[in-house]
């Protein structure tokens, strides 16, 4: 997927450009040292160019318009002959069969076989090909890559014990600093931290997307701006647990821990308000604030330790697992495990605390019925106050 997405199987790709295969190399060179030092860097190699014995073929350009021919017709020429092209297609029991023209194996590496190939001319004339082209042998790469229509070289890199946001700027720093190509270079960086840039910016707007909607759903529900907030002040107990988790497990924060602090917000704010919803039913009845703080909890504790237990329990063979698959897995389940602990426990302890101090002014304001009071007299002028 790293091959997919950048071009390069590793988590960070530093894509040197340009157009001198000895000068990109250089600049490798350099990059590959000035990050190796780095801590967090592992598996840093600069892109192998193995040179190779292969034909070398220089056109002269000068000599070919002499004969009225480009260097576009001599390579199509010296393309059939090496390379080989198809001409036709051959129909063999029902099956098609490319029909390829080029010289014979024993020919293509001889050097006077090739010198002697015929160049038709305008003129129709011809002429060997080592007339308008020198033609030895020579070392070279054995391979050019190529992007968007230009050379390059990959200094790649994974990132072992640190998170890959955080390296990566630091090995931009460290380049930007120290190493200077020249004009007609250019630096450009890639990989896997491309993707968890885009990722992290869709995480942030969605996240926040999240968090307006649980407000709202717990404005409704408690009709009330106050207890909405206090619900809402178990997502900061809950984060505090994630964070831990998170810390204790090597202090990466990934995508897929973000994705887990997300879902953490929706099952925090359940406990909540599941206390300050029975609180406020019981302020309603009249009875006293000390009794509805003892009662609302001892009631909904069962429930808060069953929702909290059972959806922890499915984290924990996530959370413990091993195998292909738990780098996406795992540090979801993580900061989901450690995010429940901590906001269970603080919300038995916080959120009575704080309904106590201001739960009179929590309970939503409704308009009472009013009857109308009259007076009336019996027979024996007993005044009787009927409410």
């Amino acid at each position: 997927m790293d091959e997919v997405l950048s071009g390069v199987r590793s988590a960070i790709a530093v894509k040197i450009y340009g157009y001198d295969l000895q000068e990109l190399r250089n600049i490798g060179a350099q990059v590959r040292d000035v990050i190796s030092e780095i801590p967090g860097i592992v598996d840093l190699q600069l892109e192998p160019q193995v040179p190779i014995k292969q034909i070398q073929i220089k056109f002269d350009r000068s000599a070919a318009a002499r004969y009225g021919l480009s260097v576009g017709n001599l390579a199509e020429i010296v393309e059939t002959a090496l390379n080989g092209r198809v001409v036709s297609q051959v129909l063999e029991n029902q099956q098609f069969f490319d029909l390829v023209v080029w010289l014979q194996e024993e020919y293509r590496n001889n050097l006077d076989t090739i010198r002697n190939l015929w160049v038709d001319t305008p003129t129709g004339s011809k002429i060997p090909l080592a007339q308008v082209a020198k033609i030895d042998y020579g070392t070279g790469p054995n391979t050019i890559n190529r992007e968007n229509v230009s050379r390059l070289i990959v200094v790649s890199a994974n990132v072992s014990g640190r998170d890959l946001g955080s390296v990566v700027d630091e090995i931009k720093a460290e380049i930007n600093q120290n190493v200077h190509p020249p004009t007609g270079y250019f630096i450009q960086y890639g990989g896997q931290f491309e993707s968890e840039e885009r990722a992290s910016q869709n995480l942030l707007i969605f996240g926040s997307l999240a968090l307006v909607v649980i407000a709202v759903l717990m404005y409704f529900a408690v009709k009330s701006v106050s207890a909405m907030m206090m619900i809402m002040l178990n997502l900061p107990l809950a984060i505090t647990g994630g964070i831990f988790s998170v810390a204790v497990g090597g202090g990466v924060l990934s995508v897929a821990s973000m994705v887990g602090f997300i879902t953490l917000f929706g099952v925090a704010t359940r406990n909540g308000l599941l206390l300050v919803d029975n609180y406020n039913q019981k302020i309603a009845e009249g009875i006293s604030l000390k009794q509805v703080i003892f009662d609302g909890s001892t009631e909904r504790l069962v429930a808060i330790l069953m929702t909290a237990f059972t959806s922890a329990l499915g984290m924990v063979p996530l959370a413990f697992g091993t195998g292909t698959g738990k780098e996406i897995l795992q540090p979801l389940a993580v900061v989901v495990l450690g995010g429940l602990f901590s906001s269970t426990i603080l919300t038995l302890l916080v959120l009575p605390a704080l309904y106590s101090q201001f739960g009179r002014y929590l309970v939503p304001q409704t308009k009472k019925d009013t009857v109308v009071i009259q007076d009336f007299y019996t027979p024996d002028e007993t005044s009787i106050l009927i409410k």
